[in-house]
């Protein structure tokens, strides 16, 4: 008896102490820290297991390495930019672009996530036309092929994609594929193995360690990124895997949305696979410019890639988020498959609502993961509060991640509208300041709302006591979810 009760005193004092690290320490988000003093003294053993495994926080950890000089090379090209916009000498081909010069500046001074006007932007919504494309374009490849994916999937897409990554790599062509160690957890090591033997190079980021714990297991690359030769690049939601053109019965058909972008967009790209490769190969990438060529002007369409990751302190993604909320004057159009905000934006999109702005947010009407969809209900009621509204997507399953803003700026990538994104995942989004590019957006959204069903503040208001049950105690927790 003595026994149990001095383990359940080291339980005791080793949670309080986890505790006071999580307060004082960490100084994390109210919310995120709220989550975990729940777990831990609740559940104080499988608290303090889950805590070490996942809210280890990375904010504070230098995870990625650049020599000294590019280091110098790239705060030159950002302080030269930077002030250039300060004394207004930026010439916008769009001129409908000139009143979001601020968000520009944030992003740029932020991030770092230089401005440029020379893109090309092609829009998929079709898994087929983008997978098709991305072959047409790995087939064309001279120098290299750099692919980055959060979800690779064995099937017959990624058969496909592994046997032309293949040829190009038999063709001499470099071949790196990154993809994600938690996110590809199915996927078997024979997967690469053709790849491998033809001379390309693959790397798992941040994978489980079997013997012993993995304290970064929470923190994944959500990125869905493939850069041809420089010049290509490919940005959005789509992953690989058959599921994606539509052919799971459980999910049907496929909606998504992503980006072809041809341009100086595409080296910014380039410095995101850079840097994550480097840091989860043995294999590193020399820093050299002949992945970064300088290439004639695609198109006149003004891009930022925009990128976030737990080891950032700031959360560049959400901010631009709420800037692009804030600069609203007619409508804002979101859609995401998951919902959870942190205050500033569910307070930004209220504050819409009220302002009289149309606010619109169109999410999947069946759910994927229903802790995650559980939580999501519970912030709906918010905006339906404030006159958002809110269409749920009946054709299939919705998976797109975009913005539109007036029919003027747009958003596009791989980071959903929740708290995981904006802080536990690696993440990247290409902004988008032309309209002609926007007003396509926003007519890919209007076109949308034809397979949805508006969900109204009296049927929210009519929900079951033990859904609210299940919303109430899963918004408790969607900090960490």
């Amino acid at each position: 008896m003595l026994v149990y009760q001095n383990i359940s005193v080291i339980i005791i004092v080793l949670n309080l102490i986890l505790a006071a690290t999580v307060i004082f320490l960490e100084r994390r988000n109210v919310g995120v820290t709220w989550a975990w003093l729940m777990i831990l003294l609740f559940i104080p053993v499988v608290g303090f297991a889950l805590y070490l495994l996942f809210g280890q926080n990375l904010s504070k950890v230098k995870l990625y390495k650049i020599s000294k000089k590019t280091s110098r090379d790239i705060k030159a090209i950002v302080e030269g930019q930077r002030k250039a916009y300060l004394h207004n000498e930026i010439t916008f081909k769009d001129p409908a672009i000139i009143p979001y010069r601020d968000l520009i500046y944030m992003n740029l001074t932020s991030g770092p996530a230089l401005y440029t006007q020379d893109n090309d932007v092609h829009i998929y919504t079709d898994g087929n036309d983008k997978f098709e494309d991305l072959l047409k374009s790995i087939a064309d490849a001279k120098e290299h092929i750099h692919l980055m994916y959060y979800i690779v999937r064995d099937d017959a897409i990624g058969r496909r994609l592994i046997q032309a990554l293949t040829a190009k790599a038999e063709q001499g062509v470099e071949v790196r594929f990154l993809y994600d160690a938690i996110g590809s957890w199915h996927l078997r090591s024979s997967y690469f193995t053709p790849l491998l033997h033809a001379g390309g190079k693959v790397a798992a980021f941040f994978p489980l360690k079997i013997l012993y714990l993995n304290i970064r297991v929470n923190y994944r690359n959500h990125r869905k990124l493939a850069i041809i030769d420089g010049e290509t690049g490919y940005i959005g939601g789509f992953n690989v895997g058959d599921e994606y053109l539509g052919l799971d019965k459980r999910y049907g058909y496929w909606r998504d949305t992503h980006l072809r972008i041809r341009g100086s967009a595409v080296l910014q790209m380039q410095g995101l696979f850079y840097l994550d490769w480097n840091l989860a190969s043995d294999a590193p990438l020399p820093e050299t410019l002949d992945y970064f060529p300088i290439g004639p002007a695609h198109g006149d369409v003004g891009v930022q890639i925009v990128s976030s990751g737990p080891n950032e302190s700031e959360e560049q993604i959400k901010n631009a988020f709420i800037k692009m909320i804030h600069s609203a004057k007619r409508s804002i159009c979101i859609q995401t498959p998951y919902f959870i905000p942190d205050e500033s934006v569910l307070t930004a999109l209220r504050l819409a609502a009220l302002s009289g702005v149309e606010v619109n947010l169109m999410m999947p009407s069946k759910p994927d993961h229903k802790m995650v969809y559980w939580a999501s209900f519970s912030y709906l009621g918010d905006l339906l509060e404030a006159g958002g509204r809110c269409l749920l997507y009946e054709r299939g399953f919705l998976h797109a991640k975009s913005i539109v803003v007036d029919g003027k700026i747009g958003s596009v990538g791989t980071a959903n509208c929740d708290i995981r994104s904006f802080k536990l995942n690696f993440e990247a989004n290409a902004i988008i300041y032309d309209s002609k590019t926007a007003d396509q957006l926003q007519q890919i959204f209007d076109m949308d709302r034809i397979y949805c069903r508006e969900l109204t503040l009296t049927e929210y208001s009519a929900r079951s006591r033990t859904q609210k049950i299940k919303e109430s105690v899963t918004r408790l927790l969607s900090p960490i979810l």
